[in-house]
């Protein structure tokens, strides 16, 4: 059993997460990091800039993607987070396989977008890993998500759901400790919705577990300027808000720019 810290300790509010997408058709990057060693120097990179952790992922989750198998996804980033070894390291899956073999090479913490609702062994991984495990709200899976989402009201219900996760992961043996959440921003959600989730995410923060949130590069945000995906200056400004409202973890594409802002922001709010 893993003797890691809270994960309030490991992840002080304000750090950020790297993102590295190992897939031929991520919205952010046109696939630029699917052969390994552009991925690895970029992680790398972002390590130097100041990243707490890079999170690399096998499986696009964009909106109308459809999914890919565990061999597949795992033959994807194996490579990448061997070749990491000694960083820190994060797997962004569902698969409990993936999850397994990306733990065995050092990652420390699962990122699952499913909340531990795509595969039933994987709790029983994290927990016997002693990781840290992010649970994510997401509406339907993702070929469906956006196919008119439909809320009464957005954060109480993804609260709700996020609060029923978190107790069925720890009732698997996850440790309450090592646990964060991830109001799932783009999935299965409107932009309205998404603003409205940053714009309440205290109320999400009193669950009482540390937050990630993942704005960079949304559509949301490219929809204030009519672009396709959210600029730098767009994702940084709303990285900031988010911050100034109980995130703890920013999961961004570019990372210099976002540590340079949330440590001025980390600044001011003293």
């Amino acid at each position: 059993m893993s003797s890691r810290p809270p994960i309030e300790e490991r992840f002080p509010p304000g750090s950020v997460m790297g993102v590295i997408n190992v897939t031929p058709d991520s919205f952010s990057d046109g696939g630029r990091f699917f052969r390994l060693e552009p991925a690895v120097t970029e992680a790398w990179g972002m390590l130097e800039c100041g990243a707490a952790i890079v999170d690399v992922g096998g499986e696009s989750t964009r909106p109308g993607s459809l999914g890919v198998s565990a061999e597949e996804e795992l033959s994807r980033v194996e490579p990448v987070i061997a070749d990491l070894a000694g960083a820190p390291v994060s797997i962004d899956t569902s698969k409990a396989p993936v999850a397994r073999r990306a733990l065995e090479l050092g990652a420390e913490l699962v990122n699952d977008v499913t909340a531990l609702r795509g595969d039933p062994e994987l709790a029983g991984v994290v927990a016997d890993a002693g990781a840290y495990l992010c649970l994510m709200h997401m509406r339907g899976e993702p070929r469906t998500m956006q196919d008119d989402p439909h809320y009464d009201d957005v954060v109480s219900e993804v609260k709700a759901f996020l609060e029923e996760r978190l107790a069925f992961a720890v009732d698997q043996g996850v440790d309450e400790r090592r646990i964060c959440l991830d109001p799932g921003i783009g999935f299965g959600k409107t932009a309205a919705h998404n603003f409205e989730l940053v714009r309440r995410l205290d109320e999400l923060a009193a669950i009482g577990r540390p937050l990630l949130v993942g704005l960079s590069r949304k559509s949301s945000l490219g929809s204030l300027t009519g672009s396709r995906v959210g600029t730098v200056s767009a994702s940084v400004g709303a990285a900031v808000a988010a911050f100034d409202r109980g995130a703890t973890i920013l999961r961004v594409h570019d990372v210099r720019e976002h540590v340079e802002a949330l440590a001025a922001a980390k600044a001011v709010a003293g």
